[in-house]
């Protein structure tokens, strides 16, 4: 109890605590899952229509293993229209290494996805989450009209640019946030997460370690509505 207290006091939500505080099962795999994104509700996978441009609820999906978390957005301008996302030189702050982000897929080039896992100090979404253009971002210096689409973190205030590689923008952290690769069927209009560039994602070795592999060959993305700020 004692612990949670502490938890909630520094901002950290009982989900980004117990992650942080109950090791995972040990999985240890070679190479990356291809898997469909699907609907959690309904199962069908997920099509462009089904995402909305610049939207701020929190669509999430859990990749390369379970319990791992991800954004995923489709990513426009001021106006509401898809912007394309090129690939881009990111930077590693810690240690001054540079990787190339994937770019964005789908019929715009718009829809691109990372981890969800802060890389300060691994608090989730809620706490972490989307604010969209034209959006102020609460106890920051960047207002609405600097704004063009930036995910934050409420907890120690950690700020990544998913325009640009999910680059850092803000910190305490001093890592992007390691993006997943998505690949996209245009004669289907379906998408698939194939592999992660980055950062090894939040409290891991290794992208491919530390935690419970998902069964099947498919994700549910899950919308887990409006976050409070």
């Amino acid at each position: 109890m004692g612990i949670i207290s502490i938890a909630a006091v520094a901002g950290l939500s009982l989900r980004s605590l117990i992650q942080n505080i109950i090791p995972p099962q040990e999985v240890t795999s070679s190479t990356f899952p291809t898997l469909t994104l699907v609907d959690s509700k309904t199962g069908k996978p997920i099509t462009t229509s089904d995402l909305t441009v610049n939207s701020p609820a929190i669509v999430v999906f859990d990749y390369p293993l379970q319990n791992e978390p991800n954004f995923l957005l489709r990513l426009g301008n001021s106006s509401g229209q898809d912007v394309a996302i090129k690939a881009v030189t990111v930077k590693i702050p810690a240690t001054g290494q540079t990787y190339t982000s994937p770019g964005g897929v789908g019929p715009y080039k718009s829809v691109v996805a990372s981890s969800a896992i802060c890389q300060h100090l691994g608090c989730v979404p809620p706490e972490i989450h989307y604010y969209p253009p034209g959006t102020s971002i609460p106890n920051t210096s960047i207002s609405g009209s600097s704004n063009h689409g930036l995910i934050h973190c409420n907890c120690h205030g950690s700020t990544y640019d998913p325009i640009n590689g999910f680059s850092v923008v803000t910190g305490p952290t001093t890592h992007p946030l390691p993006s997943v690769v998505l690949s996209y069927d245009s004669s289907t209009d379906t998408y698939k997460a194939v592999s992660m560039v980055g950062p090894t994602i939040y409290g891991h070795s290794s992208d491919l370690s530390g935690g419970t592999a998902i069964s099947g060959n498919s994700t549910d993305v899950v919308n887990e509505g409006l976050p409070s700020t």
